[in-house]
């Protein structure tokens, strides 16, 4: 093989290898690169402060973690308190974000993806079922989480978690592989989006009258504040 045909073969794998390395949130450059919130530049992600006006508070927050979250008044049961760099501003280029989970009784945080980050959840309180689905064919890996139980969901795959219990409430702990993990909820984002879907497409997706389509389009489907 030509030198030139070598060369050219080495810088090809180099930036495969490079575009892979970089397929999540890109690695710092600096010990840290603090959120300007208030910047008019645009980039992936914020612009960094000037370090000279960097101070402890730009890594802190007093989220109250501690205090358990309000429940009732979510539809399917649960309140997510999460913490990434819109709440933390040191949390720029980092790659990790952090949210509260609580869970009412028979309460659950419903179907959802990450498409931006991996998560690691452990149970602090009570028992928890949880799961998530594979790309196609659609395997479903689920499992009953109790106290200091950890279970992995990776980046941009469909997971859950519910409370079995009828009596007692649920919290976790979840770490998140991006600064900005972003959230799409599966039943909000099909039947809840703005505008709607055709209701066309969706009866043939789902194999179901139009009026079943319809009903469901007509529902408040609500945020729990991933």
């Amino acid at each position: 093989m030509a030198a030139s045909s070598c060369f050219l073969l080495a810088v090809s794998l180099a930036l495969i290898a490079s575009h892979q390395a970089i397929a999540s949130d890109p690695s710092p450059l600096q010990d840290f690169c603090v959120a300007d919130k208030d910047s008019p530049v645009k980039v992936n992600g914020f612009v960094c402060k000037d370090p000279m006006s960097v101070n402890p508070d730009d890594f802190f927050k007093a989220a109250k973690l501690d205090v358990p979250r309000d429940t009732m008044a979510s539809k399917v049961g649960s309140n997510v308190t999460l913490i990434n760099v819109m709440q933390l501003p040191g949390l720029n280029t980092l790659g990790i974000s952090l949210a509260r989970i609580d869970y009412a009784p028979l309460g659950e945080n419903p179907p959802h993806t990450h498409p931006r980050a991996t998560e690691i959840l452990t149970v602090l309180e009570g028992t928890l079922y949880v799961g998530f689905v594979t790309s196609n064919p659609n395997k479903l890996f689920a499992k009953v989480l109790n106290k200091g139980d950890v279970f992995v969901f990776p980046e941009g795959l469909i997971h859950f978690q519910f409370n079995p219990v009828h009596d007692k409430p649920a919290v976790a702990l979840a770490a998140l592989s991006s600064q900005n993990p972003g959230v799409i909820t599966i039943a909000n984002a099909v039947f809840g989006s703005k505008p709607p879907i055709s209701d066309d497409v969706l009866a043939k997706a789902f194999q179901v009258e139009k009026g079943t389509i319809d009903w469901l389009q007509a529902q408040f489907w609500e945020n729990n504040n991933y």
